[in-house]
């Protein structure tokens, strides 16, 4: 299944930038209409309209909830959540091949904030109110063994809206995939442009595909399949601490752009009133953003210290995502401070050369 589905990833990709945004339309209507659904199925349920067995809100107050294991244990979380919301910055990856940018983008940036919270902040309010933590098809030996949506839809009595809700999450996923295929092959590509990644990698096809980059990057997608071939998750948890911990570093650059940005366009004396979209806000949104995004990888292990004895298994594994990071950024540093060097020096041989034979 995973092999077909990194096939079908690749193909849209493959195929044209218009098959990435048609196929892309389709998933979203997918999970729109599905999320749009489960919501005031949920929402019934929680009011007794449809008799599912829903508790009302008495979930808030089953054990230790609403934060079981305490506050820090919720907070110790963020990293996983994170890694499932990262994604709206793609919307500053696809403005360079959208159809008038300058208008579909900040249209796009103001509705994003109700997409989040309709679609991931009330989902899982409803979640949450109709399934208690102490559900043992939630979590298994850390592993969950049936989808909250389905679980949902089961308790209302649908089991045809339940099956066809494990068909929606193949969707989804499909469309994770694909964006996150997109994404990272565009990234690529602007870094080769720019000169920071192999020439090669910015070589476009005849239907304006940077074809190499999106080979290379797919191939470490297969590097997934790894996940299957080890017990207890090693592989998927290096994975997942790898992306997520990588997601929070992009946002902390996202954050720090932003707010240079700003500060400079006003500097070199711009004017605010032209800019196509202005962020709200300014400047707490990206200082607060940057705080909450340096607390969450810095902090997001913290039980990994705890008890007396450090877990330096987990410990790597939680950030691995830091050092590859900071690795990849020191090179280029590195690089980049010798070029200039031996630009330098060479600046300075031509001077002393040039007055050595005046001198003559």
């Amino acid at each position: 299944m995973e092999r077909t589905f990194s096939i079908i990833i690749f193909l849209i990709n493959a195929l044209s930038v218009r098959g990435y945004g048609e196929s892309e339309y389709w998933f979203s209507f997918i999970k729109v209409a599905t999320v749009i659904i489960f919501i005031v199925v949920g929402l019934l349920m929680i009011f007794k309209i449809i008799d599912g067995g829903a508790p009302g809100f008495q979930n808030f107050t089953t054990g230790d909830a609403p934060f079981h294991g305490g506050f820090l244990a919720a907070f110790g979380i963020f990293l996983a959540a994170g890694y499932s919301f990262q994604g709206t910055e793609l919307l500053g990856v696809t403005a360079g091949e959208s159809e008038d940018p300058k208008k579909n983008v900040p249209k796009a940036m103001k509705t994003i904030f109700w997409r989040i919270l309709l679609f991931y902040i009330l989902a899982i309010f409803v979640i949450s109110m109709i399934i208690p933590y102490t559900s043992h098809n939630l979590s298994v030996t850390d592993q969950v063994m049936v989808s909250p949506f389905t679980m949902v839809f089961q308790k209302a009595g649908l089991a045809f809206a339940a099956s066809v809700m494990n068909a929606v999450i193949f969707t989804a996923v499909l469309s994770a995939g694909n964006s996150g295929l997109y994404a990272s092959t565009r990234i690529l590509y602007a870094l080769a442009v720019e000169g920071k990644a192999p020439k090669f990698l910015a070589t476009v096809n005849s239907r304006g595909i940077p074809i190499y980059s999106l080979i290379i990057t797919a191939a470490f997608g297969f590097l997934a399949f790894f996940a299957s071939r080890f017990g207890d998750g090693v592989v998927y948890n290096w994975l997942l601490s790898a992306s997520g911990m990588s997601g929070f570093i992009a946002w902390l650059g996202i954050a720090v752009s932003h707010y240079r940005f700003r500060r400079a366009y006003v500097a070199q004396g711009g004017n605010l009133a032209d800019l196509p979209y202005r962020a709200k806000w300014f400047p707490f949104g990206p200082l607060f953003a940057f705080a909450v995004c340096l607390i969450v990888v810095i902090g997001q292990s913290y039980s990994l210290f705890s008890g007396g004895k450090i877990d330096w298994a987990g410990l790597t594994a939680a950030y691995v995502g830091i050092p590859v990071f900071l690795i990849v950024w020191l090179v280029y540093k590195w690089k980049n401070g010798c070029q200039k060097l031996f630009l330098w020096i060479n600046v300075i041989s031509r001077l002393t050369e040039t007055s050595g034979r005046g001198s003559i």
